[in-house]
């Protein structure tokens, strides 16, 4: 039985019941929306309520200090073709609090080998991190090169969208997830999936968030 509904019922609530009494404004109010918002879009990115339960790989070794990280970047120049392990490397910075050397990483990935669409959506993607989840001009630079490269490829509006949501703006996801489901074909895989993130975009728009 899938969780979804009852988990994204009891944040669209607690934002309800929270606008109608407490009535913040102001920076609470947008501390509080984004809070808020962060959660549900957190829960609508990662949580897939409808698999079975799995147990968690673990995760990479943490990256500590400089040496550590020119050796593994190194490394990666010697073989840059492997796409995975920079997007991989990035991804553990990341999750070790290094978000700015994963956007270093991400850069030096990308000016090694400009074609990946893959890269410079990770490059994005590591800007939106390392900003808190504000979505720069820089980070939509990247998602535009990405679509600009795989015009036909679904992940640049993906993951864009996806930075949108997690920043609390979800009238923007909307409309990057829209771009994407018109350009997208009937019996697209991916369908399915983009579909529960517009419908839960657009819940979250309907309460307030981000307006």
């Amino acid at each position: 039985m899938s969780l979804w509904p009852a988990i994204a019922l009891v944040l669209l609530v607690a934002i309800a019941i929270l606008w109608r009494f407490a009535k913040p404004s102001g920076p609470l109010a947008l501390g509080v929306a984004a809070g808020l918002a962060a959660g549900l879009a957190g829960y609508v990115i990662q949580g897939r309520p409808d698999l079975p339960s799995h147990p968690v790989e673990p995760r990479a070794e943490a990256y500590r200090g400089d040496t550590s990280f020119a050796k593994q970047r190194g490394a990666l120049l010697e073989n840059l073709g492997d796409v995975g392990a920079w997007l991989n490397f990035a991804d553990a910075l990341q999750r070790a609090g290094m978000t700015e050397r994963a956007v270093e990483a991400m850069k030096v990935a990308t000016k090694a080998f400009p074609e990946s669409p893959d890269l410079w959506v990770g490059l994005g993607n590591a800007l939106a991190v390392h900003g808190d989840g504000f979505v720069s001009p820089a980070a939509r630079l990247a998602f535009a090169r990405a679509a600009e490269i795989a015009p036909d490829h679904p992940a640049p509006l993906y993951f864009l969208g996806m930075a949108w949501l997690q920043s609390g703006q979800p009238g923007e996801a909307l409309a990057t997830w829209r771009e994407l489901r018109e350009k997208s074909p009937p019996d697209a895989p991916w369908l399915p999936d983009l579909d529960r993130k517009i419908e839960a975009a657009e819940t979250m728009q309907k309460m307030g968030v981000g307006g």
